[in-house]
């Protein structure tokens, strides 16, 4: 018996055979740049949204953008690290110059995201992570400007169940009876909002759900996309 032989073409790496081609410089080893990535987190109060946001800060993932309010400091809260705490008036002034991406009435008391908080940082290439309502997440997507739009990837953070956002509101032992009611009444009108996000991070462990968000950060750190 003959055996006939074949010759073998041996492939190139994937790098080798992009190598040259236009646009493709980033594939052949150079380090691509992206564009920014607007993290916009919503959930209920005692949802953990704002201690997720705070570690993914903590540990560089992220820039946090402090918020304004009008709203007395809680114990222990501090001044341009917690929120910018602003007299009503001068948070209308903010409002009436154009200064919010969003702004909102909260419980009684005015919030919003600054436009210097965020732009500087996108054009940078580094991400930012908010911490807001839905009222707020809903006009940072309507936004008009158009680079804060592209930016958005929005996540809501649902709570377990009813029972344990109770317990959760209560255990912080700051509010009064009256305002937790009113803080339940107002989460169960939050959650029903959580189809208008692309994300939805259904609350278990701290430990579980910052992985679950860290995880939706690094994959929306390769979308195509966002590469320059």
């Amino acid at each position: 018996m003959r055996c006939r032989l074949h010759s073998v073409k041996t492939r190139k790496p994937l790098t080798s055979r992009f190598a040259g081609r236009a646009g493709c410089g980033s594939i052949a080893g150079m380090t691509p740049s992206r564009t920014g990535m607007l993290l916009v987190v919503s959930g209920p109060s005692g949802s953990g949204k704002t201690t997720l946001c705070r570690r993914l800060a903590d540990e560089r993932q992220a820039s946090y953008s402090v918020s304004c309010t009008t709203r007395a400091p809680r114990p222990g809260e501090e001044d341009g690290r917690d929120y910018h705490f602003l007299s009503r008036d001068e948070f209308d002034r903010r409002v009436a110059a154009g200064e919010f991406i969003e702004h909102a009435e909260v419980h009684g008391n005015g919030y919003g995201s600054l436009k210097s908080e965020v732009v500087a940082r996108l054009a940078e290439g580094r991400d930012v992570v908010m911490d807001i309502d839905v009222q707020g997440a809903a006009q940072v997507r309507s936004c008009d400007d158009l680079r804060i739009r592209r930016a958005v990837v929005d996540v809501f953070v649902m709570p377990p169940g009813e029972r344990e956002l109770r317990e959760r509101l209560a255990g912080r032992g700051t509010d009064s009876e009256e305002t937790i009611a009113l803080r339940m009444r107002n989460a169960l009108e939050e959650m029903a909002h959580w189809r208008d996000y692309g994300y939805l991070l259904l609350s278990a462990t701290r430990e579980e759900d910052y992985s679950r968000l860290l995880a939706i950060v690094v994959a929306e750190r390769m979308r195509v996309g966002r590469i320059g």
